[in-house]
């Protein structure tokens, strides 16, 4: 009678050890991250239902443990079928309860797995940066494709590009796909990055996927906010979990009014002025820099200080208002388009600052997955015209103006090209009646929607008549002598030229 007893025991404390590991969230990855992460899911019938469902669930729980928000973690996912589906972008979610009730909704395509497609979406879209809903400028970018490796397509030219980009691409199979293709897909080390494991056990591969992606993503810069004349607000993110201290170090390096001739305790090769050390305990996150002067730049070195470990150090630097700010020269404020046709364009932008400006750089490809074009231009130069586009096609056009320093200002629009209008070839008018004519003409248009039909009725009265595409013949009666008949082609956008005869 004791062996059933001891049975349920062990069931019990299996059921409480599952639930503790659902909850569970590492200390250690909560607020330690900023990027944005977009997971390619194949979503086609090459996978079965159980498999998708697997991976659902192995993405919940690679997922959990991250911050969410603007300053933080985004999280975009990517579906692969037939067509792309982009199942929520980057700005969609930022708690883990609205994440976690998505990813229980996400539903299987099913179809052709249309792997390069996807990947031309994630491109010219959702990892694209400086656009709306794309991906925060200066900020890591990963992709994480999940795939059973069957049928990838020709991948390598997509994904070579993504790197060539900044995005670091990392690849989980559960299949049996070619080794090769998938190994130049993902970004070095390969062995960090590359993912092969049974769809039963891919539970087993979240912790050092997740600590793949956090190495990528870390957030270990120092910013430097509300800066005035003589203070400045220093904050960075806690990496010491409340133990240890930080040990901050800043000192000017450059001013612009006359400095001293330093001494002991100057900023080492400056002979600025001292240099100031504060300390703050391990569970701060900033610190209040004061005792600032106006119009000077300082270095900033935080130190994390930690019993068992060594942590690198971090620096930054900013520099001080003025007693007296000038206005802020706004380098890039306006992007203007005219003198479309049905294959260019002219882009404007202003205002024109040769003296702040190295050049600008025009990014533009047609909506919404079309390949992305690159033009540099002068910073003598305030526009450019946009060649061998398509036309009848909407384009999404980027301006960036970079600067010297090295930052850069973009600003982005969408553009239509004009539509096609061939003209109306060929009108015949033949008297069939005293006051009747017949009108023949040649047709038949790409994009042709029909032809309207003008006549004159007396010295004032007009009349007018709209033929469907395939008509290409009409018989007008009433038409007083020498009257004027003009037949024109209609378009999606606007008519095309037409003809004229006289009655």
């Amino acid at each position: 009678m004791e062996f059933p007893k001891a049975l349920t025991c062990v069931l019990f404390t299996v059921v409480l050890c599952a639930g503790d590991a659902q909850y569970s969230v590492p200390d250690s990855v909560l607020n330690c991250c900023e990027g944005d992460v977009l997971f390619l899911l194949d979503s086609s019938g090459s996978v079965a239902s159980y498999e998708f469902f697997r991976m659902v669930d192995f993405l919940k729980d690679l997922l959990l443990p991250f911050s969410l928000g603007p300053d933080q973690v985004r999280v975009g996912l990517l579906q692969v079928g037939t067509e792309p589906h982009l199942e929520f972008g980057f700005d969609t979610y930022s708690s883990q309860d609205r994440l976690q009730e998505a990813l229980e909704r996400t539903k299987q395509l099913k179809g052709d797995t249309n792997t390069v497609d996807a990947l031309l979406m994630a491109t010219n879209q959702v990892l694209k940066q400086g656009i709306p809903g794309g991906a925060r400028p200066d900020l890591p970018r990963v992709l994480v494709w999940l795939t059973d490796g069957v049928d990838p397509g020709e991948v390598q030219e997509p994904m070579a590009r993504l790197r060539e980009e900044g995005v670091a691409v990392l690849v989980v199979s559960t299949g049996h796909g070619n080794y090769q293709v998938l190994r130049e897909a993902v970004s070095p080390p390969a062995e960090e990055h590359l993912f092969f494991v049974d769809i039963d056990d891919i539970s087993i591969i979240s912790e050092d996927l997740r600590n793949a992606i956090i190495e990528i993503i870390r957030a270990e810069r120092l910013q430097v906010r509300s800066v005035t004349t003589t203070t400045a607000q220093l904050e960075w993110r806690p990496v010491l979990a409340g133990t240890g201290y930080y040990d901050i170090q800043f000192g000017p390096i450059r001013t612009g009014q006359t400095g001293g001739t330093g001494g002991p305790g100057t900023s080492p090769g400056t002979g600025l002025g001292p240099f100031q050390k504060i300390t703050r305990p391990g569970d701060a996150s900033s610190a209040q820099l004061i005792g600032l002067r106006p119009d000077t730049t300082y270095r900033v070195t935080l130190t994390p200080k930690a019993n068992l470990e060594f942590l690198n150090s971090l620096h930054t630097t900013f520099t001080t208002q003025p007693v007296n700010p000038q206005p802020q020269v706004q380098i890039l404020s306006t992007v203007t388009i005219s003198d479309s046709t049905t294959n260019s364009v002219r882009v404007s932008w202003g205002p024109l600052l040769p003296h702040l400006v190295q050049e600008y750089q025009l990014e533009y490809s047609a909506l919404p997955t079309g390949p992305l074009q690159i033009v540099s231009v002068s910073n003598r130069q305030n526009s450019t015209v946009l060649t061998d586009l398509q036309p009848d096609t909407q384009y999404l056009v980027t301006v960036s103006a970079k600067q010297s320093s090295g930052k850069e200002r973009a600003m982005s629009v969408k553009v239509c090209t004009q539509e096609v209008l061939p003209a109306l070839s060929d009108l015949q008018l033949t008297t069939v009646g005293n006051e009747s004519v017949q009108l023949r003409w040649k047709g038949s248009y790409d994009g042709l929607r029909g032809y309207w039909v003008t006549w004159e009725q007396g010295h004032t009265q007009r009349s007018t008549l709209y033929l469907p595409p395939n008509r290409l013949s009409t018989t007008l009666n009433h038409v007083p002598s020498r009257a004027r008949v003009c037949v024109s082609p209609v378009y999606r956008t606007a008519r095309g030229e037409g003809l004229c005869c006289t009655a």
